[in-house]
Formats: structure tokens, C-alpha cells, sequence
């Protein structure tokens, strides 16, 4: 085979290649009109005012250690503990009052030095407009600063596309049950 037929030979298949690859991207990810997912309507900034219930006394607690701390380690913070939570979302500070969601995720003491807790949640809403949306939490949580902030790093349903952030401060925290009641003000962009 003459040298220029093998090169041409070469060439198209080196061609056919790319093409076939660039036809397997296309598939896997491709721009789409945003309209198709309803982001034809202007962004909004929302403000959510609700108080979180951490219960883990009690015959039915709404957040449960998982992971316990190892001994071993540093306990002062109990580092390393995981606490999965269903905890429920109240208009006021009361638990009898209006219940608007809940907040179901978990928690963990992420710090050797202070009680700093990691908090991976979602706000589940369960009331008016906003029933079978969410807005999702991550972020740190060091608990013995009068404010704390946490980033919103998404949602569903109405709160899709979601960012923002949510401000925590303790209204009640009783110290022989560990229960404890969390006022949050979240703000949110979103669609």
C-alpha cells in the first residue's frame, strides 16, 4: 500500500473517531432553553422565619445518635457524633404552635476544639403554596455563637435553582436533655 493511501486511510479513521466522540458529549450534555424548566419567571428573594425543634429526649425523639463519639477521642465537643434528624418546623417557638415543615437530615459534631456541628438538611415544607418543596442546607453550625450562618446550596419544587443563606440563633437550649429550640431566618433566591 502506497504511503499517501495509508496516511488517508489514517486520516479518516482518526476523523471518523472524533466525530463519534463528539457525537457521545453532545448526548451527555447539551444546553438547554431555560424556559423548558419553568426559570421564564424573575428571580425571587424570599424570607422564611420558623423555629427548629431538636427534641432528643424523651419516649420520641425527633433526632437520634447514630454514630456515637469514640471514646477515644476528645470528648468535651463530641467529636465524631452523628445525629440523624426529623425535627419539626414550627411558626413559633412553642411545639404546640403551627407546624410548617420539618427538617430531616442529620448533624455532626465536626470539631476537636469547640462544639462546631456540620448540618446536612432539608427544609421540607408542608404548608400553604410551599407544601412538597424544600430548601437544602450545608454548612457549619458552631453552636455557642449567638448567630450562626449556613449557606443554602439548593431546593425542589419551588425552590429549585435555590441559593441563599440561613441564620440560626438559639431561643431555648436546656442543658440536662441536650433539647434545644433554633429560630431560623432564611433567605432564599429562587424562581
Amino acid at each position: 500500500m502506497p504511503t499517501h493511501h495509508f496516511l488517508t486511510l489514517l486520516f479518516f479513521l482518526l476523523i471518523s473517531c472524533y466525530a463519534l466522540n463528539a457525537q457521545e458529549e453532545s448526548e451527555f450534555g447539551r444546553p438547554i432553553d431555560r424556559k423548558m424548566l419553568g426559570l421564564k419567571k424573575k428571580e425571587k428573594l424570599s424570607h422564611f422565619k420558623f423555629y427548629w425543634h431538636d427534641i432528643v429526649s424523651g419516649h420520641n425523639p425527633t433526632s437520634v445518635a447514630v454514630v456515637p463519639p469514640p471514646i477515644k477521642v476528645n470528648t468535651t465537643t463530641a467529636f465524631g457524633l452523628v445525629n440523624m434528624i426529623d425535627n419539626p418546623l414550627t411558626l413559633g417557638p412553642e411545639l404546640s404552635s403551627k407546624l410548617v415543615g420539618k427538617a430531616q437530615g442529620f448533624y455532626a459534631s465536626a470539631s476537636q476544639s469547640e462544639i462546631d456541628l456540620l448540618m446536612a438538611m432539608n427544609f421540607a415544607f408542608i404548608d400553604g403554596k410551599y407544601n412538597g418543596s424544600t430548601i437544602t442546607i450545608l454548612g457549619r453550625n458552631p453552636v455557642f455563637n449567638k448567630v450562626r450562618e449556613m449557606p443554602v446550596i439548593g431546593g425542589s419544587g419551588l425552590f429549585r435553582f435555590a441559593r441563599g443563606y440561613g441564620e440560626a440563633r438559639t431561643h431555648w437550649f436546656d442543658l440536662k436533655t441536650g433539647d434545644a429550640i433554633v429560630e431560623y431566618n432564611v433567605y432564599v433566591m429562587h424562581y
